[in-house]
């Protein structure tokens, strides 16, 4: 599917560098970036790593926690089942039970929190990353910026042509 993205986004960007050379005679200067090495070379991202780290650690020793407070209880319950009524033993199995729904829920949590953090801590660098792209692909007049880590393209002049009511009207398509 990506293949198909790439060769649908290289079409486009076939048609509209077309249009735009014969409806400007401009030279067409196509650059690359690659968003995961420069999102790498961040200082603050090795920041965010490093806290990332410390949370999932964080969220593993209370895990521990919880799953030796489960396996002392399970072993218990195997050791003196037999000995146990018939009513104390259902109440241990459902306090097993419960025990690991709420280990089942707390890795839920934990899996989501550290998502969400990672998200908080990496977007604005993500984002600065885009608009210091566009500003290069300005700056240096490029008409087209390709992500080589998100196959796609990072950036297109604002000046570029948009072909779409050109290729509209070759395919007999109104809006």
């Amino acid at each position: 599917m990506n293949r198909t993205k790439l060769i649908s986004l290289s079409v486009l960007l076939f048609l509209i560098l077309s249009v735009n050379l014969s409806a400007q005679n401009a030279q067409v200067t196509i650059a690359y970036v690659n968003t995961t090495e420069l999102l790498s070379a961040f200082p603050a991202k090795e920041e965010a790593t490093q806290k990332l780290i410390e949370l999932s650690e964080n969220y593993k020793k209370e895990l521990e926690l919880m799953q030796n407070e489960y396996n002392k209880k399970y072993s218990d319950y195997i050791t003196y089942q037999s000995s146990l009524a018939e009513n104390i033993k259902l109440r241990r199995m459902q306090e097993l039970t419960e025990l690991e729904n709420k280990i089942q829920q707390f890795m839920q949590l934990a899996q989501k929190d550290i998502e969400q953090q990672e998200k908080a801590m990496l977007e604005p660098l993500k984002k600065q990353i885009s608009n210091a792209i566009r500003q290069v692909g300005i700056e240096q007049h490029f008409t087209v910026i390709y992500d080589l880590a998100n196959p796609g393209i990072a950036f297109v002049n604002p000046v570029a042509v948009d072909a779409n009511p050109l290729v509209k009207e070759k395919l007999n398509i109104t809006d």
